[in-house]
């Protein structure tokens, strides 16, 4: 599940493509906790939930932020709506907006996975078709 949460009062549901949906209402896992600001939303892929954006998991992330190359295989759609999600924060950014997600993989449990660390992520240093979402991993994103 991929959950962010914001400063900024803007309706992120007008970004809703068939792709990917913004949806206000939060799905109830225990690593809400982690989300820092008052505006909270659950990033929900065409599948419903967020298994169809570009992840890495928590044991790959030394890879980081990259484009997508023919050799790793991910759908189209994948890559297009997780460069939307990273368009919409770095819209929000630019609106002086603070934003913040939480990445994780939700089964059923009723305690919070113990997220591997907060990451910084510099909006002026990453593109949006490079973007993608770290498994149990806070992002604090910034844009300078």
């Amino acid at each position: 599940m991929t959950i962010l949460s914001t400063t900024s009062d803007n309706d992120l549901s007008l970004a809703n493509s068939e792709l990917v949906q913004f949806v206000k209402n939060l799905p109830g896992i225990p690593e809400e906790k982690y989300l820092q600001f008052k505006n909270k939303w659950f990033l929900a892929s065409k599948a419903g939930c967020s298994c169809d954006f570009r992840h890495l998991l928590a044991e790959s992330v030394e890879l980081g932020f990259g484009e997508p190359e023919e050799w790793f295989h991910e759908e189209k759609d994948s890559i297009e709506a997780t460069r939307q999600i990273s368009a919409q924060i770095r819209s929000l950014l630019q609106q002086n907006g603070a934003v913040d997600c939480v990445d994780t993989w939700a089964h059923g449990q009723v305690d919070a996975a113990e997220l591997v660390g907060d990451l910084k992520v510099n909006f002026a240093e990453i593109k949006d078709s490079a973007f993608r979402f770290f498994e149990n991993h806070r992002f604090c994103f910034t844009l300078p």
